[in-house]
């Protein structure tokens, strides 16, 4: 049996001023890297062995602090698959001091969804502009697009395949999984774990640095009490 874990990223600047952030590649707030040692302390106790985040510092950062205080004392290793000399030159040639690293994949399909114009727009003034249901729409409904921007349908058609053929390979040989990304595109992946329909995942919210945890057996997915 394997677990995943999947995390959003800590409170970021932008989500402390209340912004549409997307695809705009800000930091952690100091509030964001204490959530992100406390969702750490959360899954101290459980082996990790592979880590999946996205391309954004934000999420990036997270999985480290995660790590920091891990019991293991296990150290993560940024991989760069098809970078060059990163790749080539990033090589360890010490097998114990391999044993000691835990692996991290970044993916652009795990990025949050591209939020199009309102990028940079406070939350609060779209709302007095567009109306409260039509930012509510925008930000929690599964097929509406904001300006130029992507659905959390279209989302799910990127972080769903990247899922399916990059992670559930080591689901099934029963690793430990972390996942470190957004809000929107995790509930996308939480949607598919937990069937929710089109109409439940509007109520979905993943907070900020609180992990979810699933057991993996049989082909199943069960969410960890």
């Amino acid at each position: 049996m394997g677990k995943l874990i999947l995390i959003r990223h800590g409170q970021s600047e932008w989500n402390k001023k209340n912004f549409f952030t997307g695809w705009i590649d800000i930091p952690l707030s100091m509030e964001g890297i204490q959530e992100a040692f406390e969702g750490g302390r959360e899954i101290q106790d459980i082996p990790i062995d592979i880590i999946f985040t996205s391309t954004l510092v934000r999420a990036i950062m997270t999985a480290m602090l995660v790590m920091n205080v891990h019991k293991s004392g296990k150290i993560p290793v940024m991989l760069h698959s098809g970078e060059g000399k990163l790749e080539k030159w990033g090589k360890c040639y010490n097998p114990e001091a391999e044993k000691g690293l835990v692996p991290v994949y970044r993916a652009w399909e795990l990025n949050e969804r591209m939020y199009g114009e309102l990028q940079g727009m406070d939350k609060q003034e779209m709302r007095e502009k567009y109306g409260n249901e039509q930012v509510k729409l925008w930000r929690r409904g599964y097929d509406v697009c904001p300006p130029n921007g992507e659905s959390l349908k279209k989302t799910a058609a990127r972080t769903l395949p990247y899922f399916k053929k990059e992670i559930m390979p080591h689901m099934e040989q029963g690793k430990n999984v972390l996942i470190v990304a957004h809000g929107n595109s995790l509930r996308s992946i939480v949607k598919e774990l937990d069937k929710l329909t089109d109409e439940q995942v509007v109520g979905l919210e993943i907070p900020t640095g609180d992990p979810l945890i699933y057991d993996y057996q049989d082909g199943k997915f069960t969410k960890s009490v």
